[in-house]
């Protein structure tokens, strides 16, 4: 299991990230600053895929991040692309 946090801002405040890589599936979950409850993105939406994928390519730069994760994320993109 692979699991990487970052966090956003938007016009409301800070949003928190996780997600998660588990047996070739991937988990998007958020919480805005001051909530307890964590939002679970199902389906995961293709400006969140992009924004993952930037997160953990900035990741890979910096060796904190595998390739195939990258890759992954391209081929699921690239998917999303040839249904449209």
């Amino acid at each position: 299991m692979v699991r990487h946090t970052w966090r956003d801002r938007d016009e409301e405040g800070l949003i928190f990230f996780k997600a998660t890589h588990h047996g070739g599936r991937w988990t998007l979950e958020s919480q805005r600053k001051g909530d307890e409850e964590w939002t679970t993105h199902d389906p995961i939406k293709r400006e969140e895929w992009e924004a993952m994928r930037d997160v953990l390519f900035r990741k890979y730069q910096r060796k904190r991040c595998p390739w195939k994760l990258i890759e992954n994320i391209d081929k699921v993109l690239e998917k999303m692309k040839e249904e449209d």
